[in-house]
């Protein structure tokens, strides 16, 4: 059976990718800072920052679903990463993160991103950068296993779930309705499917809902 941990699963994105996981009888570890609040038993009550390479042993696939959004705290979305990438370094485990979308990129060039444009939100124009700066650090990594994951632009976090994406690369993909849309449920399924079959090592793959 594949062991799967999900580093801050407490978030709203982790605690379904914990369910989803436990759905498909996978032998899953959330690891917490504080109380567990996911549905599963088995616990690692540790802070992301001081997780060390002996906690993660034995894993095959550790999800990183790590937030923050805060001034202060979005830096941590690079040191964050780092430090699951330096303790992960020489290892099988696979590393797939919960990614952003702003960092996709709209042209066939890959010149122009999606927090490029003129219409993107100021206001979500610093969570873009420091999440688009961890990708670009992540992708250096050749001594990690890693799978960015990046959502669609409208990233719904109480949205249905249908169990149906389309699975796409590093450009904003729209569906049939020409939108950039998924739930949280629908990505958790993404992800776990990524986990399970591990199909994109080091790429940045992304997804969309289909209608």
């Amino acid at each position: 059976m594949m062991k799967l941990a999900v580093v801050c699963a407490n978030g709203r994105v982790g605690k379904l990718i914990v369910q989803e996981a436990l759905d498909r009888k996978l032998d899953v570890t959330a690891i917490v800072r504080g109380e567990n609040r996911t549905a599963t038993a088995s616990v690692i009550q540790k802070d992301l920052f001081d997780l060390t390479a002996s906690d993660l042993d034995g894993f095959d696939v550790v999800i990183d679903a790590f937030g923050a959004w805060t001034p202060e705290t979005l830096p941590q979305h690079g040191t964050s990463l780092k430090h699951l990438c330096d303790i992960l370094s020489g290892t099988k485990t696979r590393l797939l993160v919960v990614g952003g979308a702003g960092s996709l990129y709209v042209n066939a060039e890959h010149t122009a991103q999606v927090m490029d444009g003129a219409d993107f939100p100021d206001a979500f124009k610093p969570l873009a950068s420091n999440m688009g700066k961890a990708l670009d650090e992540l992708r250096s990594r050749t001594d990690v296993i890693w799978t960015y994951i990046s959502p669609a632009g409208d990233f719904q976090a109480d949205g249905a779930k249908t169990g149906k994406y389309i699975l796409a690369g590093e450009e904003l993909t729209l569906n049939s309705k020409g939108e950039s849309v998924i739930s949280y449920a629908d990505y958790a399924v993404a992800m776990v499917d990524e986990a399970v079959n591990g199909d994109h090592l080091r790429q940045r793959i992304s997804v969309v809902s289909e209608s």
